[in-house]
């Protein structure tokens, strides 16, 4: 029956996805927003719902650990995911993008992961009410770091003549866009504590534990939303917004760890989980430094059809899932 519930909610997070990059591709033309800052903001925070309403329902049923593993897991999974979508992508390289809105987000995507990190191993005792104070610092260089990509986008845009696209006869509306992209959300928090039970059931019939559910099963199904929101994106041509979607997922996962520990009532969550986390943590930061790298060279690197850096990114994954298994996560 586990299963079963993991299917049907998998099905429905694929036709959700969809919608979501539909209607936020419709957004970004009415508000002349762009492709990056729908992808970096507005999709990514959508789409990352699931971490967040997960980890959530991993505190209802007493386990921290697996909400852990889901948000820092969920950063590995995002860029194998953009690696695979890159693959799959043929025509453009979306790691070579060279936007330079996606290199500041890729890079305040590390240094959220770093500090996340930080905080797991200092084991920080400091509170307000029942709130780590490591949350609200995280918070803050959230939103400090968004409102350094929303100026350094002003800045190209002002610089470069941006020309804003206009909706051709028959293109949905504003209204249908909001409504449609809320409703497609709201499917995805209906269906999250759903599957959230049945990974925990899953997790103790195979006996592989929830932190290791967590980092690999759990993050992968809530990141499924990133991925066919990514590939839809792809296919109706807004590849900035697949390419800002990923790496702002990653930016929004460790805003949600830090919006998490405002339903955690035990404490600090990042004070309360184990030091282990601090390694999917890292090894989230170097598959995103891979992916940066490889957003701002200039040098090509692909061998027939398939780009070299998105296979050095998968390679990297499955090496760092062979590791976490190694020390019995």
């Amino acid at each position: 029956m586990p299963w079963l519930i993991f299917a049907v909610t998998t099905v429905i997070m694929v036709i959700t996805a969809n919608k979501l990059a539909e209607y936020g591709d419709v957004i970004s033309v009415h508000t002349g927003m762009g492709g990056m800052l729908v992808g970096t903001i507005l999709l990514a925070g959508a789409t990352s719902l699931p971490e967040l309403l997960a980890s959530i329902s991993a505190f209802r049923i007493g386990s921290p650990d697996l909400a852990a593993g889901n948000f820092f897991g969920s950063n590995m999974v995002n860029i194998a995911l953009l690696a695979i979508v890159d693959l799959l992508n043929v025509n453009v390289p979306l790691l070579h993008t060279r936007a330079v809105t996606h290199t500041l987000t890729a890079a305040l995507a590390a240094v959220l992961a770093v500090v996340a990190v930080i905080f797991v191993l200092a084991d920080v005792e400091i509170v307000i009410g029942w709130v780590g104070i490591e949350s609200i610092v995280l918070i803050l260089l959230y939103f400090a770091g968004l409102w350094a990509i929303q100026k350094e986008r002003g800045s190209a845009s002002a610089a470069g003549g941006a020309t804003k696209v206009v909706p051709g006869e028959g293109f949905p509306s504003l209204r249908r866009g909001v409504v449609g992209f809320a409703v497609a959300a709201l499917v995805l928090i209906l269906i999250v504590p759903q599957l959230v039970n049945a990974l925990s059931d899953i997790a103790a019939q195979t006996g592989l534990g929830e932190s290791f559910i967590g980092t690999t099963l759990l993050s992968v199904a809530t990141s499924l939303p990133e991925l066919l929101a990514s590939w839809a994106a792809v296919r109706i041509g807004a590849v900035e917004m697949a390419v800002g979607n990923l790496f702002g997922s990653n930016v929004f996962n460790m805003f949600a760890i830090s919006m998490a520990d405002f339903f955690y009532a035990e404490g600090s969550f990042l004070n309360a989980i184990s030091d282990d986390f601090a390694l999917v943590g890292l090894l989230g930061v170097l598959l995103t430094m891979m992916a940066l790298i490889g957003n701002i060279s200039r040098v090509e690197r692909r061998v027939l059809f398939v780009e070299l850096d998105a296979v050095a990114i998968l390679v990297m994954y499955i090496l760092g899932l062979y590791l976490l298994y190694q020390r019995g996560m």
